[in-house]
């Protein structure tokens, strides 16, 4: 399973959002592919103001400060 991480540099709330990502990653198997949303401007109109984000299967599970309890819920529904 693949899961999207929207962010930019010099973002706090990004880095600890992957922090807990790279957490969960060690009990569910999943590829986080970090996307920095600067680097396209669909991506920053998209995504402006809402960093970090976390997709998966399309769907924004996330944005903004990352919960670890509501995020691993969505993580084990997705890999049923």
């Amino acid at each position: 399973m693949e899961v999207h991480y929207y962010t930019r540099k010099k973002c706090q709330l990004c880095e600890e959002g992957k922090l807990l990502l790279r957490l969960l990653q060690k009990e569910y198997a999943f590829e986080m592919i970090e996307k920095d949303i600067d680097s396209s401007d669909e991506l920053t109109e998209k995504f402006g103001l809402m960093i970090p984000v976390v997709e998966i299967s399309g769907e924004i599970i996330q944005y903004g400060r990352i919960d670890l309890p509501a995020l691993e819920e969505k993580l084990k529904e997705n890999l049923k």
